[in-house]
């Protein structure tokens, strides 16, 4: 290494020494990777981390004394961090101390070639555009939230004279009150169901709500009060509407007294019919209206969010209360740097759990969260109303947190169970198929057609963390394949249904796009076995576009169903080798079977999609110059698209406001060259 060194001039050396001394005081694992390295490549990285900090003190002498949002880019410029700063110049000249970085950020300063800086107003501002941009380009050295997903919602509509009750999910556009959000969107089909059999209010759309002539099903099964022909009136249900409510934001006990009392007057006037309508009333809220221990006061609106981590993994659990009842909770898992605090990291979890939803007036955290006032003053202007930040210490809120951090450390051990489980899985496929290194990334490939129409080709992931559902691919198949030839597109059309061809379409679209994205094959995007459900055909397709790809660090396996299509009979087909079985209870055996019946499922639910879309959409919107004018004469004229379709020439001709020109286009489009 002092061979290379020599190469540098003094205060580089001494630049050097100082990052090389400070990173082996500090971690184990920059330890085991220094240990491993070739003194050329580490001097070679001492040259990338001097660049990078000249690039980041050059961009610091231009930046202002103000807040703002700073990212960090590649030599590609793709992004590589984005930070927000209450000071630019402070915040963005300590990344040029490469020595007091942790190993994140030593990373990311030694990749970054370019920098861009946005000015804002305030804190708050900058704040909120840093979640944002997050959001949307998730750089690969922020401490990412990747498996965040809209909740669903109770909605009652205000938009209609009888309001209806419905779960929403997504931007809340729909005039109305919003109820939650729960944690399973099967709660709220089961709320909804309860509320229904209590208050009798519609779920129907209004569209249907003003074509009905008589009651639908849901009267005669005593969900409904059947108001869209006229059985209860407005002002009936619009008390019913006000019950749903006073239920929904916390007076469920009142109601159900009133429903009681209601009931014991019907019973005492020997009218059991009604008495009978009301008790079971009061057991449809029975279901939701358990009894739960852990809870806040009636008007509290608050999530409690619990963290607990270890080695560079962390589990957050967030807990709903709305009108003080429990709405459920969800885990989520969150992959940083050893070094990085858990201020930092709650801070960063919070900023893009809120970036797309309203906080409530409330958050109990069990840990303190850097630079809470501020993230306390920017929620309170997104929401038009004071939102605190708390860690409390004693009292119910306490208990609450402790729930929160019991429930967030199970998750944590299930979580590693079942990662230690899935690394067992990956080793055992990698020794089924003689694969030398460490999987990573498996792909797996399927296609679902009728007979050719709609076919969809699928690709699912699967890594040491389980399915990788944001990694999902669909294809819908075309029916050319285009070449490039002396500076033409040439199209061959295949025959539908050949499975072949659309395996090879589906492979080659793939692999190309990834080959143009990843020059060096090193990133994630990259497979390390290619799995498809097929036999020797498949196998050899796979491997000719490999072959044609000049790919050869990719290993490619077919699948084949047993005889009948019975499981655990499945033949392997790899390259160069017989077909084989596994045993029939071996545990690599079901896993490859679970990937194999995953795409099969991803395949068909794409694929009933293109063609419930297909069958909504007429062929004559595919054809250019087609407007809504021309294409209600062709129908008038002919009947339908298939009349348009057996129509000749002549016939398309005499159509009123069809030219010659159009009217051969028209031909063209159904009959080609015939």
């Amino acid at each position: 290494m002092h061979y290379y060194l020599n190469n540098f001039r003094k205060d580089d050396i001494n630049f050097i020494e100082q990052i090389m001394d400070n990173f082996l005081k500090n971690t184990q694992y920059t330890k085991l990777r220094l240990k491993n390295r070739d003194s050329r490549d580490v001097s070679n990285n001492v040259a990338d981390i001097k660049r990078g900090v000249d690039v980041i003190k050059a961009q610091v002498r231009t930046l202002p004394n103000a807040p703002g949002v700073y990212r960090m880019l590649d030599a590609n410029s793709k992004v590589l961090y984005v930070g927000k700063a209450c000071n630019l110049k402070k915040r963005v000249a300590y990344y040029t101390k490469p020595a007091k970085l942790e190993y994140r950020l030593f990373c990311m300063v030694s990749e970054t070639a370019s920098m861009e800086i946005i000015r804002t107003h305030t804190d708050i501002e900058a704040l909120l555009l840093e979640n944002n941009i997050i959001k949307q380009l998730q750089p690969r050295f922020n401490i990412l939230l990747r498996d965040d997903k809209s909740f669903p919602y109770i909605l009652l509509t205000e938009n209609h004279p009888y309001p209806c009750i419905m779960k929403h999910r997504g931007i809340q556009r729909i005039k109305g009150r919003y109820f939650g959000p729960f944690a399973l969107a099967s709660s709220v089909s089961s709320t909804i169901t309860a509320l229904q059999r209590a208050f009798l209010l519609r779920n129907c759309s209004d569209n249907m709500f003003i074509n009905r002539q008589k009651p639908c099903i849901q009267y005669q099964i005593k969900r409904c009060s059947a108001p869209c022909v006229g059985y209860v009136s407005e002002d009936q249900y619009a008390k019913q509407v006000a019950d749903v409510t006073r239920f929904l934001t916390g007076q469920s006990n009142q109601i159900q007294r009133e429903f009681a009392n209601k009931m014991q007057k019907a019973a005492e006037a020997l009218d059991f019919e009604t008495a009978a309508i009301y008790r079971n009333r009061i057991r449809a809220l029975t279901i939701i209206q358990t009894n739960q221990q852990i809870k806040l006061k009636k008007s509290e609106n608050a999530d409690v969010i619990a963290m607990y981590g270890e080695n560079g993994l962390t589990c957050v659990q967030v807990f709903f209360f709305r009108s003080g009842n429990n709405f459920g909770n969800r885990a989520y898992f969150l992959d940083h740097d050893r070094q990085a605090r858990s201020e930092d990291v709650l801070a960063a979890f919070i900023g893009q759990f809120y970036n797309n939803k309203v906080p409530p007036q409330l958050v109990l955290t069990s840990h303190d969260v850097s630079g809470s006032e501020l993230i306390a003053e920017a929620f309170s202007r997104k929401a038009k109303r004071k939102v605190e930040l708390l860690q409390p210490q004693r009292s119910k809120r306490r208990k609450l947190i402790d729930y929160a951090l019991t429930n967030a450390h199970q998750a944590f051990a299930r979580r590693i169970v079942k990662n230690a489980n899935q690394s067992k899985l990956l080793e055992g496929v990698a020794i089924a198929f003689g694969i030398n290194t460490t999987l990573k990334r498996i792909e797996v490939y399927d296609n679902s057609h009728i007979q050719g129409c709609n076919a969809v080709g699928a690709m699912i992931v699967a890594g040491p963390d389980g399915l990788i559902k944001n990694a999902y691919r669909k294809f819908n198949i075309r029916n050319f394949i285009g070449e490039k030839a002396t500076g033409h597109e040439r199209i061959y059309k295949f025959t539908p249904g050949d499975d072949y061809a659309m395996l090879r379409q589906v492979l080659t679209r793939r692999l190309s796009q990834a080959g143009k994205q990843n020059q060096d094959r090193t990133v994630e995007c990259w497979p390390d076995l290619i799995l498809i459900d097929g036999g020797h055909g498949q196998l050899n397709v796979a491997c000719e576009i490999l072959e044609k790809l000049m790919i050869n660090n990719i290993t490619v396996v077919a699948l084949a169903k047993g005889q009948d299509r019975d499981a655990g009979r499945e033949r392997f087909f790899l390259p160069g080798r017989e077909p084989f079985f596994m045993k029939e209870f071996d545990p690599v055996l079901h896993f490859l079977q679970r990937l194999r019946d995953e795409a099969h499922r991803f395949a068909i639910t794409n694929h009933k999609v293109q063609r419930i879309k297909n069958i909504k959409t007429n062929r004559l919107d595919d054809i250019i110059g087609i407007g809504k004018n021309r294409k209600k004469a062709l129908m008038c004229h002919f009947g339908s698209a298939r009349g348009v379709y057996r129509a000749s020439f002549e016939d398309l001709k005499a159509v009123n406001g069809i030219s010659t020109m159009l009217a051969k286009k028209i031909f063209f489009y159904f009959h080609g060259n015939e």
